[in-house]
């Protein structure tokens, strides 16, 4: 499922990341890969989505959020 039907609170594992190069260095860049756990702190209707990963947490945009891909934990 995308990160954006995730609820608030639930922990996730993300397994793909649909789009380009670009998205993919983004992400990276922030620390994001396949196999990591990320937990949702905040949707984003209307804004962006707050999630957190590990100590850091990281404002994504709903765009980004329907390419990343997840998995409940």
């Amino acid at each position: 499922m995308p990160l954006a039907m995730a609820g608030v609170k639930e922990k996730v594992c993300v397994c793909s990341m649909a789009g380009g190069r670009k998205i993919h260095q983004r992400l990276s860049s922030m620390g994001l890969n396949v196999g990591s756990e990320i937990e949702v702190i905040k949707r984003g209707i209307p804004g962006p989505f707050l999630i957190k990963y590990g100590d850091t947490r990281l404002a994504i945009g709903a765009g980004m959020a329907h390419k990343i891909m997840v998995t409940p934990i």
